[in-house]
């Protein structure tokens, strides 16, 4: 009870704020690392020379997932307000309209559920949405390029790459009050 006294309150507009400037500031300065790592990655055989300015991919797999983990930590329709305020926010940011962001949103998270069939593990989905996205298949020794497959011991480093990008929603609950 004392903690929700303790709390800074914050709009439902302002939380869609903070969410996507952080979301695109952390993927505009982390995502050359990002490629880096993965270029330089031992488990390829080739690299696979991913630009530093190629971020686009990974930009759309990081608001999918993150869109996707936010029914875990609203209800009462919070989370379909908030959902529609960052597709808004994203769209304007981005510059692209918003049902056509909608429409990339749901082909990808529909492309997670592909990717990771059975799991459900939307982190895990992911980190190979970024293998699939960039074309990876190729790269790798021949077993796991026949097999189509990511692999295991890249996909695990790809995963500790990833945590990186999913918002930390129970910090940010822990400090703030949202409100309509």
């Amino acid at each position: 009870m004392f903690s929700l006294l303790t709390k800074k309150r914050i709009t439902e507009d302002k939380t869609a704020n903070v969410f996507v400037n952080s979301i695109l500031s952390l993927v505009d300065e982390a995502f050359p690392q990002v490629a880096n790592l993965i270029n330089e990655d031992p488990e390829f055989v080739i690299s696979p020379n991913i630009p530093s300015n190629r971020s686009d991919q990974f930009l759309l797999i990081v608001i999918a997932g993150n869109i996707k983990f936010i029914p875990d930590y609203f209800s009462d329709y919070r989370d379909i307000r908030l959902i529609e305020l960052l597709y808004s926010k994203f769209s304007q940011a981005i510059g692209v309209e918003k049902d056509t962001l909608k429409q990339a949103v749901a082909k990808q998270q529909s492309l997670f559920s592909k990717l990771n069939h059975p799991s459900k593990n939307t982190h895990y989905a992911m980190s190979k949405a970024v293998f699939h996205a960039y074309d990876l298949y190729d790269n790798q020794k021949e077993y796991f390029k026949k097999m189509k497959s990511p692999n295991p011991i890249f996909l695990k480093k790809m995963d500790d790459i990833i945590s990186n990008f999913i918002f930390d929603w129970a910090s940010f609950l822990e400090k703030y009050r949202i409100t309509q």
